[in-house]
């Protein structure tokens, strides 16, 4: 109940679906996707949330298979589970 009275109240104060899709991930799994050119260099998932490393096309996560911090970067697609 409380998360859809937080989702209504972002509605009404003019947030946009990217903001409310940010927030309703927080703390939520990730695949993610990196390439070099066409090449697929790194595909795994998180443990949790994906955090962008500062003002750079760099990511970082604690990675689902071995429960290491992993640090990407590059051309990265970072898509969240179900929430």
């Amino acid at each position: 109940m409380k998360k859809l009275s937080l989702m209504a109240l972002l509605v009404l104060v003019g947030c946009t679906d990217g903001q409310i899709g940010k927030l309703q991930a927080l703390g939520g799994q990730a695949h993610i996707k990196c390439w070099s050119g066409d090449a697929l260099i790194y595909e795994g998932h998180s443990t949790g949330k994906v955090s962008n490393a500062g003002h750079s096309d760099g990511y970082y996560f604690v990675d689902k298979q071995d429960n290491k911090l992993k640090e990407v970067s590059g051309n990265c697609i970072v898509t969240y589970s179900s929430y």
